[in-house]
Formats: C-alpha cells, sequence, structure tokens
C-alpha cells in the first residue's frame, strides 16, 4: 500500500512538473508605442538567466557615441550572452536599462535614443516579444563615456 501510494504521488509530481513546463510565458498586451510590456507572468519550471549588466563598446574615447548608438553597441552584446545560453531577443522576459544624462543634451537623459534602438530588438514583426523593463537615471557608470547600461532575466520553457 505504501509502495502503491509512493508510486502515484511520484505521478502526479511529474505530470504538475510536465504540465507546469507545457504552459507558455504570459506577456500582457502593451498599448504603447515603445516596444515593452507592463508584466510577463513566466510558469513554474521554467528556467531563468540572469545577464549581467553590460555596457557598450566604445572604441573613441573622444567620441563615446549617442545613447542611440550606445544602446545598440549593448544589446549586440547581450544578444551575444544570450546566444550562448541558446536564448536570443525574443526570451528576454526583464530588463533594467540604467542611462546618464546625455552631456548633449544638457545631462538630461535621450530616452527617444534609447527607444529607437530598442524597438528594432523587440517588438518587431521578426522579434514580436517585448519584455517588461525598467528604466533608471543613474549619476555615472563604471565605463568612462558610457551613457547607457543594460541587464536582462530570460526565461527558456523546457
Amino acid at each position: 500500500m505504501i509502495r502503491k501510494l509512493a508510486f502515484a504521488l511520484v505521478l502526479t509530481a511529474a505530470f504538475a512538473a510536465s504540465s507546469a513546463n507545457a504552459a507558455e510565458i504570459r506577456r500582457a498586451p502593451s498599448s504603447g508605442a515603445i516596444a515593452i510590456t507592463p508584466s510577463v507572468a513566466v510558469p513554474a519550471g521554467t528556467e531563468l538567466v540572469f545577464l549581467s549588466g553590460a555596457l557598450p563598446a566604445i572604441a573613441d574615447k573622444t567620441r563615446p557615441g549617442t545613447t542611440e548608438e550606445q544602446t545598440r553597441s549593448v544589446l549586440s552584446r547581450l544578444e551575444a550572452a544570450l546566444k550562448a545560453e541558446g536564448l536570443g531577443h525574443g526570451d528576454v522576459v526583464k530588463a533594467t536599462v540604467f542611462l546618464v544624462g546625455d552631456p548633449a543634451k544638457n545631462g538630461e537623459i535621450d530616452f527617444a535614443g534609447l527607444n529607437k534602438a530598442w524597438a528594432e530588438a523587440f517588438g518587431t514583426a521578426a522579434q514580436p516579444n517585448k519584455p517588461a523593463r525598467s528604466t533608471v537615471k543613474v549619476a555615472g557608470l563604471v565605463l568612462p563615456g558610457a551613457l547607457v547600461e543594460i541587464e536582462f532575466v530570460a526565461a527558456k520553457t523546457r
């Protein structure tokens, strides 16, 4: 009797795990023009991958680039890190963006520049998934001249 009960519990747990894994990641529809979603629900059994903040490649220290250019650079670097995990931009469920005020814009952040480059990677016809995102203005980043740093959480269903 105990063996049958234990076997039934194992089968129930296996079934629950398999049905949870079969569940889809749900993204709330966004109403704005920005390629982000207000929320993402990740089912139990989904593997989460946390990517540390990435900074832009700045080849010319005298002209580090605009927020838009640096965002493209950071997204490219993060795409390579995602690819190494068997993932892509479509698997990103949460992003945190740190922006420095642009000296060329009197110290204001270039939110439009960020969003222009962002929209090339998220919410497109080729890659329609949009992550939840927070954007924070910071006084500075560890890389001189850097205007943007981005970190990702990606989800992989099994």
